[in-house]
């Protein structure tokens, strides 16, 4: 008789103690030690998005990243929204997705500038003939033990980058988006189970939560569900340029109960399943990714 394949999720990924790092924003994906595992050598496709035109924003590592891998093996043409200077990370995206045979726009934007959201739009409903899913995914995380040491301007421009940009990038790509399209937003544990020194952070990923559950009640009208997801921590490059406090990085996501960090791969299969036909009665929903931690 054939054995069932199982795997233990404790052993998974990497496990031990990260080496102690740090690197000016924006961080490399290219430069961390171990390289996360956003599922460059290991996703399958299987058709489940074919032909779909996605806008993928903080696509060049990380979460984006392994969701660019994900949707381009599973049939997709993808547009990247990246920060200025992070060309190295973006140019191996870009490979992977042209090496699955599909399209890739790469878009140079900073979401703290009120012109991108409009601009990246047009340019990816130009080049991808059309838009019908988005995967809201860029984030600012700046650790700060205190408030007196946490300035206003971070405050101002993590909430523009998280949260603002997405009802912009949203306003200015609903008159694109058909029935049957999909808006995925990537909220945090954080935004349930806030850490003190993540306070600007945390607060926009709550406030992501409540958007994507209140913006599924407008869009479902025109058929397009929409939909969150909450991970919990994930070893990406964000945690290297201050996401994280210097001290905490060796023993980072440890102490969730699978015992590691989590990998960007981890969550690719949820963002998957969550644009595709196969979540057809799925909007309004914020799933957790989060190594055990519970979100309700």
């Amino acid at each position: 008789m054939t054995e069932p394949h199982l795997q233990d999720p404790r052993e998974l990924y990497y496990r031990h103690e990260f080496p102690d790092q740090d690197q000016a924003a924006p961080a490399l994906q290219s430069e961390m030690n171990p390289q996360p595992d956003c599922g460059e050598t290991s996703y399958e496709g299987h058709d489940r998005l074919l032909n779909r035109r996605v806008l993928i924003t903080g696509a060049d590592s990380g979460i984006g990243r392994a969701v660019a891998i994900a949707f381009a093996r599973e049939g997709a043409d993808v547009a990247i929204q990246y920060l200025p200077g992070e060309e190295t990370d973006v140019n191996m995206v870009a490979t992977l997705i042209k090496e699955a045979g599909r399209k890739c726009v790469l878009l140079s934007h900073d979401l703290r500038d009120e012109a991108a959201p409009e601009e990246m739009v047009a340019k990816a409903v130009e080049e991808l003939g059309g838009l019908d899913t988005l995967v809201l995914n860029a984030a600012q995380q700046i650790a700060h033990k205190d408030i007196a040491d946490l300035s206003m301007h971070q405050v101002k421009d993590t909430f523009m980058v998280n949260i603002i940009s997405m009802f912009a990038i949203v306003k200015a790509a609903e008159p694109h988006l058909p029935a049957g399209g999909a808006i995925l937003t990537t909220s945090s544990i954080q935004g349930f189970n806030p850490s003190p020194q993540l306070l600007d952070y945390a607060t926009t990923k709550a406030a992501i939560a409540n958007f994507t559950i209140n913006l599924s009640q407008q869009f479902i009208k025109r058929g397009i569900r929409v939909n969150g997801v909450a991970p919990g921590p994930i070893w990406t490059p964000i945690q290297l340029a201050g996401g994280q406090p210097q001290d905490a990085i060796p023993k980072f996501g440890q102490n969730a109960l699978l015992g590691r960090a989590g990998q960007p791969v981890e969550l690719a299969p949820v963002y998957v399943f969550l644009a595709s036909n196969e979540a057809s009665y799925v909007t309004g929903q914020i799933y957790g990714v989060t190594g055990g931690e519970s979100i309700n």
